[in-house]
């Protein structure tokens, strides 16, 4: 089977869909797929083209088995200019939607199907036009549902882009042969919007988990060792800085836990809200702020947590599916979850007995929470074992590349 995957990030980029879409590329290369990828130039870690990819619009290569075809993806600064920058941050996703596009439509058919991963939003029409080039279905795949989570946060306002984006979103899941989203959150929001009587088809394919790549290791890691946290309890969260997450949440239970010398918090990542978060950091003896580290040592840094947090903020949980959820259970250490109740993330927990979850933006219940699990490191270990059994059990990226594989079959012999 030969397929067109669209996608904003591909490693080496360090965006979380990157490592998602890279893992799946592998799958369905090794399965015998022939797979070509168009994406952006490396760019997400400093929001710039990554060193040794300038001076070209479009470059063409390889990853592992596949063909890759990547283009510019005019990035914006980082910081409170992304967030107040709407205009720029639009213009660079529809020059990156404009190129990645003309790169599907030259690249050489036929294929059997078109995979295109959204945010952007754009790329869902990016992969209609593409798949209609190609006379071959369309699966468009929601790691988050936009404009409901810019809408939710604030980052988009205006009713008139309000209205554009939603009538984008919908017209791009009924020109879809099918969605498919990360839970079943996700699911009923979209069959929501686009109504009864009306393709697309919508699955729910669950983001994976490498069991083999994150294993329990030691706490007493090299990476503690780095950052000067001795034997203390390490609360962590370690993913995106972003406006969906209520990292200033974090920063009110470090500070209501600021008379405990045996507890400290790390907040371990990137995003438009690392440098505020380092700022506070630096007035508070228990917060520790750093940023993305190589994805060969992400084992290591969560394993040098004793408690992993998940901290999304309030109406978000039928948007996104916080996935870091997945690879904290995998490494064996219990989570505590702000969370929507009865939200995916909400639902995993209980069901493997490997965290607590709580409600959304309520300090008083998250520290509660910590205080449980930091008093009881016997409870915390059982945690973390209950969690590794329920992650040696969930899916693997093999298995969600060969659920896309059957995917694409089933539609394009509905096609003919």
């Amino acid at each position: 089977m030969r397929l067109l995957v669209l996608t904003p990030h591909l490693r080496p980029d360090t965006a979380p869909t990157g490592e998602v879409v890279s893992a799946i590329v592998d799958g369905l290369v090794g399965r015998g797929h022939d797979v070509h990828v168009v994406t952006s130039l490396p760019w997400y870690r400093d929001h710039r083209i990554a060193d040794g990819w300038r001076g070209r619009l479009v470059r063409r290569g390889g990853y592992g088995g596949a063909t890759v075809t990547r283009v510019h993806p005019f990035p914006t600064d980082k910081g409170d200019a992304e967030r107040s920058n709407l205009v720029g941050r639009a213009m660079g996703f529809l020059g990156l939607t404009g190129l990645a596009t003309l790169a599907g439509t030259l690249t050489r058919g036929p294929f059997d199907g078109v995979v295109a991963v959204s945010p952007p939003l754009t790329f869902g029409l990016a992969g209609w036009l593409l798949a209609r080039r190609h006379r071959c279905p369309l699966v468009f795949n929601v790691q988050d549902v936009f404009p409901d989570v810019a809408v939710e946060v604030g980052a988009l306002r205006s009713a008139r882009a309000i209205r554009f984006f939603r009538w984008l979103e919908r017209a791009t899941y009924r020109r879809s042969d099918a969605v498919t989203v990360l839970s079943d959150d996700l699911a009923a929001n979209v069959r929501a919007k686009v109504g009864s009587g009306v393709r697309p088809l919508v699955r729910v394919v669950p983001n994976f988990v490498d069991v083999e790549a994150i294993r329990p290791l030691d706490r007493a890691t090299g990476y503690r060792t780095e950052l000067g946290l001795g034997d203390r309890t390490v609360v962590m969260y370690a993913g995106n800085l972003g406006h969906s997450q209520s990292l200033d949440l974090v920063v009110a239970a470090a500070r209501r836990h600021g008379d405990r010398d045996d507890l400290v918090y790390v907040v371990n990542g990137g995003g438009v809200r690392f440098d505020d978060l380092a700022e506070v950091a630096r007035g508070l003896p228990n917060l520790v702020v750093v940023g993305y580290q190589p994805i060969e040592r992400v084992p290591e840094v969560l394993a040098t947590a004793d408690v992993h947090l998940v901290p999304l903020r309030a109406g978000l949980a039928a948007s996104s599916v916080p996935s870091k959820t997945y690879s904290a259970l995998a490494a064996g250490r219990p989570v505590v979850a702000s969370i929507d109740e009865g939200s995916e993330v909400a639902r995993v927990l209980r069901e493997a007995g490997a965290g607590l979850s709580v409600p959304p933006d309520d300090v008083d219940a998250l520290v509660a929470a910590v205080d449980r699990l930091v008093d009881d490191p016997e409870g915390r270990r059982a945690m973390g074992e209950r969690g590794r059994r329920w992650a040696e059990a969930w899916r693997s990226p093999d298995s969600v590349a060969g659920t896309y594989a059957e995917l694409v079959t089933e539609l394009a012999d509905r096609h003919g």
